[in-house]
């Protein structure tokens, strides 16, 4: 996908967020979050928008902290997440293609890596808005989903801070069944997992479904869809791989 794609994602998927959360309001309790309000939610997101439209608006080379969650609520929450999505939106639909600042997952540009993970970052915590909200949540784009699954298992799990980590190797193959190509294959072991984008050689166990629903359920949102061979391997991923803020 490109950059412009990912940040018209990012764009629809935080309208839906907010018109979710005001419409479950502010003290419902988030299914997917376990402990989570709505409230939580809007200032969790919120507080990543701003924290990543200042790496690129600001140009800041090197890590910088978050500003922290805001003491609001109700309507001036909201009003406070919609200003924050917009300027994000903004910030990465007017940089140059070329800005230099930190990132943290490989990516072809710093710009690209943003658009990317903040379109992803976005989704997700709109599934959890519309979970607060109930009803038939939004359907996930397949391609954008099977993005979103490489982003999770060639990125994120394979740094070093991983929990996912197995005392015997094994091998776990993800397959959408909806996304021609989209199928990958994470060999686990004492050290943060390796995965490759092909169906080479077996696996212990296999996860399969639409990509939309692997995506989630990948992020600890849903269920797997259809888990074959060892369970067991599924449960140690259930178990891991959250992905937590720090």
């Amino acid at each position: 996908m490109e950059t412009t794609e990912f940040v018209r994602t990012l764009d629809r998927e935080g309208a839906l967020l907010a018109a979710a959360a005001e419409e479950a309001g502010t003290g419902a309790e988030v299914p997917t979050c376990p402990g989570w309000q709505v409230r939580d939610l809007l200032r969790h997101t919120g507080m990543v928008h701003r924290w990543a439209a200042a790496f690129v608006a600001e140009k800041h080379t090197s890590y910088q902290a978050d500003a922290g969650l805001p003491d609001l609520d109700g309507a001036e929450l909201l009003a406070w997440f919609r200003e924050g999505h917009r300027n994000l939106v903004g910030t990465l639909a007017g940089a140059p293609a070329d800005v230099q600042c930190w990132h943290f997952l490989p990516a072809p540009s710093p710009l690209a890596f943003w658009a990317r993970r903040q379109a992803h970052e976005t989704t997700v915590h709109r599934f959890d808005a519309e979970a607060a909200r109930g009803g038939t949540p939004t359907p996930i784009d397949p391609g954008f989903a099977a993005d979103g699954i490489d982003e999770l298992l060639r990125a994120f799990h394979a740094r070093p801070k991983s929990r996912v980590r197995s005392a015997e190797p094994r091998v776990l193959r993800v397959r959408a069944t909806d996304t021609d190509g989209a199928v990958w294959t994470v060999r686990l072991s004492q050290e943060p997992p390796v995965a490759e984008p092909d169906d080479a050689g077996g696996a212990d166990c296999e996860l399969t479904g639409p990509a939309g629903q692997l995506y989630l359920s990948l992020w600890n949102r849903l269920p797997f869809p259809q888990v074959t061979g060892d369970a067991s391997v599924a449960a140690l991923w259930r178990e891991k791989s959250a992905v937590t803020w720090s």
